[in-house]
């Protein structure tokens, strides 16, 4: 039977500001991606979250950013790599505190935003986040896109390698995500979300924004927390999936 895993970005709030429906997202996904502080995240957030999550049986991510809490970590910027691989630990180490009074463990590592669409292909950038998970973590598994430089660095580096696509992103035709300020860059109608969805996990392809079939092999399907209805959609997804023949299962 076909398996994939199903992850969504989580704890993306601030003090009393909440932009993510944890609980709600956490009955649905297999893996969570936890924000570490620096885009989103606090620590009061992570740690109810990390409970959460191993209450749940739900495996409990680093997403790990650029020091961006204004730009909600979408802005891309020129950190020097001894920085960024500190950043990157600091981050991961933080989110183990919580993990491990949890009962649970950091199990992955995934970049947010700029930082994970800057490493699809910046070798200095990607080199300094293997060197901070490597630093912070031994052999944490990486989620990133697939033929990234990151993930072909984390590989060399012997870290485990966790290819992952995007239900609700647009693809351009060498399968890299179509940037968030062009128009049409994130997928809003739910029932192509749902069937896209099916196509990833089944045939491991996709329909880019020009029409072209795709090639997109992942081991883990994103389903943004940030968008309207999220929680429903993943449930709309993750019901279609089993309909499917696909097992929801987390990697970690």
């Amino acid at each position: 039977m076909t398996s994939i895993d199903l992850n969504a970005d989580l704890g993306e709030g601030f003090g009393r500001w909440r932009l993510t429906d944890d609980e709600g997202l956490l009955t649905v996904v297999t893996s969570a991606n936890v924000a570490c502080g620096f885009h989103a995240g606090d620590p009061v957030t992570m740690r109810r979250v990390c409970g959460l999550a191993a209450e749940r049986g739900v495996a409990v991510g680093a997403q790990v950013s650029y020091r961006d809490l204004a730009g909600f970590g979408r802005r891309s910027m020129d950190v020097p790599s001894d920085e960024l691989a500190a950043e990157v630990a600091y981050q991961i180490g933080a989110l183990a505190v919580f993990a491990r009074a949890a009962g649970t463990r950091v199990a992955y590592v995934k970049p947010h935003g700029a930082l994970y669409n800057r490493v699809v292909r910046d070798e200095a950038q990607a080199a300094a986040v293997v060197d901070g998970v490597r630093l912070a973590g031994g052999t944490l598994p990486v989620l990133g896109l697939p033929g990234s430089r990151l993930l072909e660095l984390a590989g060399r580096a012997g870290l485990p390698v966790l290819p992952e696509a995007f239900a609700d992103r647009a693809y351009t035709d060498a399968g890299t995500l179509v940037p968030r300020g062009r128009e049409g860059a994130v997928i809003s109608d739910p029932d192509a979300v749902v069937e896209r969805s099916v196509g990833l996990a089944v045939s491991g392809t996709v329909t880019a924004r020009s029409g072209a079939r795709v090639e997109v092999r992942a081991r883990s399907l994103c389903v943004h927390g940030d968008t309207p209805g999220a929680v429903e959609l993943a449930r709309r997804v993750r019901r279609r999936l089993e309909a499917s023949g696909v097992r929801v299962e987390a990697f970690a």
